[in-house]
């Protein structure tokens, strides 16, 4: 069954703390959390501050997604606030491999993520050195965008190499996800599904518990 990783980008603020132990209470384990640069992305989210707050009232998998040009270099700095996993886009690093290996040497889970005009070709010298793969859904760094539907069929050729090659790896989609095509992305073959405002928009328990027996019919 696909897992949820409620996305932090959609919280209200000014009750965060509140809205996470209520997400922590539904049994979800993980937290997803945009770190956005303005510079990779046109927006600035948020950043070391923030997560190191939330980390001392929450024992949930923080899933850090850096939408940051060159991330080999705050990699300590978010391991040091409370990352556990850290995902870094192929198309920001200009030694991707080696900013792999040193999420690895932090003791985190590396992750490489790929946006919807980035081919899988792009990832595949890397899939045997990463915990997960991230296939962007929308183009990062604006927001109320709907799901570009011709990405599943990277979520679906993911899947293919993994079985052929004996790998390991988790798909994580991010991105459009709400309540009419959550399923779509589960049945395409998703491990851990990214919803921000299909969470956090109106009441927060109920919205996962729905979400969740989508899932759970789904798979």
């Amino acid at each position: 069954m696909s897992q949820l990783a409620p996305s932090i980008l959609a919280a209200d603020f000014n009750r965060l703390g509140g809205q996470i132990s209520t997400i922590e209470k539904t049994g979800t384990e993980y937290l997803h959390i945009d770190v956005m640069d303005g510079m990779f992305v046109p927006s600035i989210s948020f950043g070391m501050p923030l997560i190191e707050s939330i980390r001392k009232e929450s024992n949930m998998f923080f899933d850090v997604h850096l939408m940051v040009e060159e991330p080999a270099r705050y990699l300590k700095e978010f391991k040091d606030v409370g990352a556990d996993g850290i995902t870094v886009h192929v198309e920001a690093c200009s030694d991707l491999k080696r900013t792999l290996c040193s999420i690895k040497e932090l003791g985190l889970k590396p992750a490489v993520a790929i946006n919807p005009n980035t081919s899988v070709e792009e990832v595949l010298s890397v899939l045997d050195m990463v915990e997960m793969v991230l296939v962007m859904s929308v183009h990062p760094g604006f927001g109320g965008q709907k799901l570009i539907p011709k990405t599943l069929d990277k979520v679906r050729r993911l899947k293919d190499i993994r079985r052929e090659r004996g790998l390991k790896y988790n798909i994580e989609i991010d991105g459009g996800i709400n309540r009419e095509n959550i399923k779509d992305a589960s049945i395409a073959g998703v491990d851990i599904i990214v919803a921000g405002t299909a969470v956090f928009k109106g009441n927060i328990a109920d919205n996962i518990s729905y979400l969740k027996e989508v899932l759970k019919n789904a798979s």
